[in-house]
């Protein structure tokens, strides 16, 4: 058993390390002099935002950009309440979702592109806030590369409680591996709240074909689809002037039906990368968890467990620390119990997604 769960770390060591060296690779984006010139048309699709909504309209309102450069569209996923849009200098449509498939944000997007006017369309959530210089960063970037298709970074607004430091560390480890396959020219991983592409792409792709069966992975899959026929035309957007804001959820139980929502997409995946890495990381939490109990009951030595624990601590903290550095530049908090504690967590998260539902938005999905 020892051999088999040292075997195990050392891949999971490599593959980390893989990430990391990736991560360095996509070198930082500054923004520039040049005019702004795209036309974006952002697509937010809620349920029940009634709170959040104006605070990211708001957000939009404080946009260094040209009023008339962009638009949004506001895709209703049959709201208790109908919310009542204020008036703003900028266009705002608001829209019902139609529904056609068993995925009601994949179902919004489509629906709003067929409202869309201009080339490029960026999506972003109801809970989310956008920095100032959002739209402009993005126009940089697609004035000096010839891309189709932009991911940026997502972080969390976080208040002092372990629950949303956890939240924290996961998400950040999350962004480290999505930068990480970029810089390795793998990418299969990204984010709905800060995600951009052209319409004529979307087009091309056939939207969410092939996939809309399942409920989430609005973004993930078309950005598979997108690096299998245009990778090229793929990029990331690291810079720290285009993060977006989000909520950490409020408790453990919604953070749990989260987290399956995002793992249960996995398998699904057209990226072989992306299902091996996948694999490796299961694999990698549930030999911690292995290791641990194996020790307690004395089948194998403390020593191994302490070990192992540590070589897996000392990698995962170097992805951790570089994408920090990026994403929030602040003292990392109970990192060393989330360590104990997130292979746990998300071997339960794993081994839950292969046969359980889970609640989103009000609504239970299966498998």
């Amino acid at each position: 058993m020892a051999i088999i769960l040292s075997v195990i770390l050392v891949i999971y060591l490599s593959s980390i390390g893989l990430l990391i060296y990736g991560f360095a690779k996509v070198k930082k984006y500054q923004k520039t002099d040049l005019k702004p010139q795209t036309s974006f048309t952002i697509i937010v699709p809620f349920r029940n935002e009634a709170e959040n909504l104006p605070k990211l309209l708001n957000s939009f309102s404080n946009l260094n950009y040209p009023n008339d450069l962009f638009e949004v569209i506001l895709v209703d996923d049959n709201s208790k309440e109908k919310f009542q849009v204020s008036h703003f200098t900028f266009h705002i449509l608001q829209i019902d979702n139609i529904r056609t498939s068993n995925s009601p944000k994949k179902d919004a997007i489509s629906t709003a592109m067929q409202h869309v006017k201009t080339n490029w369309v960026i999506t972003t959530d109801a809970d989310c806030l956008v920095p100032e210089n959002w739209l402009l960063i993005f126009d940089n970037y697609i004035q000096e590369n010839k891309v189709s298709m932009l991911a940026g970074a997502v972080s969390y607004k976080c208040q002092n409680s372990f629950l949303d430091h956890f939240q924290q560390l996961d998400l950040t480890s999350l962004q480290g591996a999505t930068i990480g396959s970029f810089g390795l020219k793998k990418a299969f991983m990204c984010n709905g709240a800060n995600f951009a592409y052209t319409k004529s792409l979307f087009e091309k792709l056939n939207g969410f074909d092939g996939n809309n069966k399942i409920a989430s992975g609005d973004d993930v899959f078309l950005l598979q689809k997108a690096t299998n026929l245009f990778s090229d035309k793929v990029h990331y957007l690291k810079s720290e002037e285009a993060i977006v804001i989000t909520k950490p959820t409020e408790n453990w139980k919604d953070l749990f039906y989260q987290r399956v929502r995002w793992a249960a997409k996995t398998s699904s995946y057209q990226s072989n990368f992306g299902k091996i890495l996948g694999l490796i990381v299961f694999f990698g939490n549930l030999s911690f968890v292995i290791a641990f109990c194996f020790s307690v009951l004395g089948i194998l030595p403390y020593s191994f467990f302490v070990l192992f624990a540590f070589s897996k601590f000392i990698i995962d903290f170097v992805l951790l620390y570089i994408t920090n550095q990026f994403l929030e530049k602040t003292r990392i908090k109970s990192l060393l119990l989330s360590s104990l504690f997130y292979p746990f967590f998300s071997s339960a998260v794993a081994l839950y997604s292969l046969f359980g539902s889970y609640e989103w938005k009000g609504r239970r999905f299966g498998k």
